[in-house]
């Protein structure tokens, strides 16, 4: 074949850089470019059912352990379907309580979902444990095609993991929405009920995850600024970076939101946030958050916090040979960062395992 005649292996259509994302002089002018991204955002979101208000709960089951009290619930999200979710309350008088946000990964383990919590991973207490002693309370759901919602998409109960996945975001596309779109909904509903909760002090929740969780994480606390104050473990680098890693594959197809890179860069997102409190812990070697997006990020983060003299309040961490993994010695920097900025007792001091590395999929 001619060589004129050979396809192109990369067109640019596959490859155009969005526009750059530039942050304002000053903090008046980064005001008005906030509420355009915001604008942007919630129409690239689609059309999203409205959510409810208020959301109702329906009690299944309530036990209590030697460190909390267990709720598990279905929210009902107001467009005909039910949300999974757990509430932990530390044992004991003193709430209203502080409370977490947790986001559980991916991994390609779809029967996890909120139960991520209980496992003893990044610590061998468990998350649920660590966070309840700390005097946390903590909300967990199961993102759609994981835990008690496997079987529950277009395919019937008979398609689950990655088909059941990939059947939903084709089906919210035909809708006018995304599968991206339609979890940040649901982590939103499951904020709406823990803020209106009267065992919870809703001027201080924070949310964290890792992996799809931290995605998670930043997307929701861009968007609503009810959470006081976050931790992203992984997964936090520009779009476009992974476009010239060609590195879309390290994501499943969750992570995608229609036409957001005609727009800005992820790092747009990630700013709306401050001058809320952020950390974000990042291994140097994970291949599904490239170094020089990371990077990027944040400086554009440092500069906004900055316009409010709150850089103290922004704190990225590059981990030199670190990998896609969540250490105990995250996990203390992210239980130390909520007893800090949500004012909550001390940290507790945790010992456990690793998640990461050959466990589970390339897919977060």
């Amino acid at each position: 074949m001619p060589e004129a005649a050979r396809p192109r292996a990369r067109s640019d259509a596959l490859t155009a850089r969005p526009p750059a994302f530039r942050v304002p002089a000053t903090l008046a002018a980064w005001t008005r470019r906030r509420r355009e991204v915001l604008r942007t955002l919630h129409r690239l979101l689609g059309s999203t059912p409205a959510r409810p208000s208020p959301v109702r709960a329906r009690t299944v089951s309530r036990s209590t352990a030697t460190a909390y009290v267990r709720e598990d619930l279905l929210l009902d999200d107001g467009a005909g379907v039910t949300i999974p979710a757990v509430v932990l309350l530390p044992r004991g008088t003193g709430g209203p309580w502080p409370a977490v946000c947790w986001h559980h990964s991916h991994w390609g383990d779809y029967e996890v979902g909120l139960e991520e919590l209980f496992q003893p991973w990044p610590v061998r207490e468990t998350p649920a444990v660590a966070l309840t002693q700390a005097g946390y309370a903590a909300i967990a759901i199961d993102a759609w095609a994981f835990g008690a919602r496997r079987g529950t998409g277009p395919g019937g109960p008979g398609e689950t993991g990655r088909d059941e996945e990939t059947s939903l975001a084709k089906a919210f596309l035909w809708q006018g929405t995304s599968l991206w779109a339609m979890m940040v909904r649901d982590d939103r509903i499951a904020l709406d009920y823990l803020a209106a909760r009267p065992d919870i002090d809703a001027r201080r929740i924070g949310a964290t995850g890792m992996s799809m969780g931290s995605t998670r994480t930043w997307w929701l606390a861009a968007l609503d600024e009810r959470i006081a104050a976050a931790a992203c473990v992984g997964c936090l680098t520009r779009y476009g970076s992974l476009l010239e890693r060609r590195a879309l594959r390290r994501h499943g197809i969750y992570y995608f939101l229609p036409g957001v890179l005609r727009h800005f860069d992820s790092e747009a997102v990630v700013s709306l946030i401050a001058p809320r409190p952020l950390l974000a812990l990042t291994g140097e070697r994970d291949g599904g958050s490239p170094a020089d997006g990371v990077r990027s990020i944040q400086r554009t983060c440092a500069r906004v916090y900055g316009l409010y003299g709150a850089r103290e309040r922004f704190r990225g961490q590059l981990l030199p040979g670190v990998g896609h993994v969540y250490t105990p010695a995250m996990f203390r920097q992210v239980q130390s960062w909520f007893d800090r900025q949500l004012a909550g007792p001390r940290a507790l001091e945790v010992t456990g395992g690793t998640r990461g590395g050959t466990r589970g999929a390339t897919r977060r």
